[in-house]
């Protein structure tokens, strides 16, 4: 063969490899994932994701293709994104931790299969018609992060009694959420003798402006509802908690490793396990209507140590001795 035309089928053959992967990979099944947060925070959540895809034989980049879309709290985005990914019909949407994704793609499409992980009753949602028999195209996880809201202030009573100002602070941009939080959370109160002043933040500087506000209200203590963009801001979260020396508590694990003081929720790293198992189940031909909704069994108090020396705050021993982990 002479030398031209053979650089000549070597350019021709490299051209189509471009091809060929691509028409490899638009073969594999998509996931769609939309998340309230970013990415940056939701790393370790989609490590449990990849995890529970595993479980059915399912890893990224070979038999599966999966795409983030992170919202980072600017939920008027939802509309085109959830319009982009029913157009292009892709084979689950996993609406993980944003309860606005989960109701979005509800509305979007009654024939692609929605995976969601949600913290509210998903039947009262309409999102399923009952826990054990979801009877649509929709099934996935309930945290019950906002039936433990009155739990959880019970607990940050027990850590500093003598509180009497709690600030609470949620996210207007999850109506539903907000209206729950604040409900158990007033009830509670009431029977605590507490007083409740509503703070609201859906971006990083409302975030800012909430704690110059609580900090001049001269709050006790702070209640950080369960909401997917506030987990994408813990670090600033807990960060301003502790300059002000407000003794916050927080709806999980991930708020207290990255410095806050308290956290009592479910395990999330064990439910977006199981959202990515219902997923790859679902890419194998289980339908979502057959496949009852998990709840989480499991909640975890988890202590920060170092953050209480930090603010000059003395955890009492009681509350020590049921903590599911305690942090140095």
């Amino acid at each position: 063969m002479r030398r031209k035309d053979f650089i000549r089928l070597l350019g021709s053959a490299a051209a189509t490899w471009p091809l060929a992967a691509r028409a490899q990979q638009t073969a594999l099944p998509v996931v769609a994932v939309v998340n309230s947060g970013s990415s940056e925070a939701g790393a370790p959540l989609v490590a449990q994701l990849h995890k529970g895809l595993s479980e059915s034989g399912y890893v990224e980049g070979r038999n599966v293709m999966v795409e983030y879309h992170w919202l980072e709290g600017q939920y008027d985005q939802l509309p085109s994104i959830t319009a982009d990914i029913v157009r292009r019909r892709v084979n689950v949407i996993a609406a993980l931790g944003s309860l606005p994704a989960a109701l979005a793609a509800k509305a979007a499409t009654t024939t692609i299969p929605i995976v969601f992980y949600v913290a509210e009753d998903p039947v009262k949602l309409g999102l399923v018609a009952s826990l054990a028999q979801p009877g649509g195209n929709a099934t996935g996880v309930n945290a019950l992060g906002v039936e433990v809201s009155a739990k959880r202030l019970g607990l940050l009573h027990e850590l500093v009694p003598k509180a009497a100002q709690i600030a609470v602070l949620v996210n207007p941009g999850v109506a539903s959420t907000e209206e729950s939080t604040l409900r158990d959370t007033r009830q509670a109160a009431l029977a605590l003798a507490l007083e409740i002043q509503v703070y609201e933040a859906g971006s990083s500087r409302e975030i800012e402006l909430a704690f110059d506000s609580l900090a001049r209200a001269r709050a006790d203590a702070l209640f950080v509802a369960a909401n997917a963009f506030f987990l994408s801001r813990r670090v600033q979260l807990t960060t301003l908690a502790t300059r002000h020396a407000i003794p916050a508590v927080y709806p999980s694990r991930y708020y207290v490793e990255a410095g806050g003081l308290i956290s009592y929720g479910p395990d999330n790293s064990d439910m977006f396990r199981q959202a990515g198992a219902y997923t790859g189940r679902i890419l194998k031909g289980s339908k979502p209507a057959d496949l009852p909704v998990v709840q989480s069994s499991k909640l975890e108090l988890v202590i920060n140590l170092a953050t209480a020396r930090a603010i000059g705050l003395t955890v009492p021993g009681d509350l020590l001795s049921i903590a599911d982990e305690v942090i140095q």
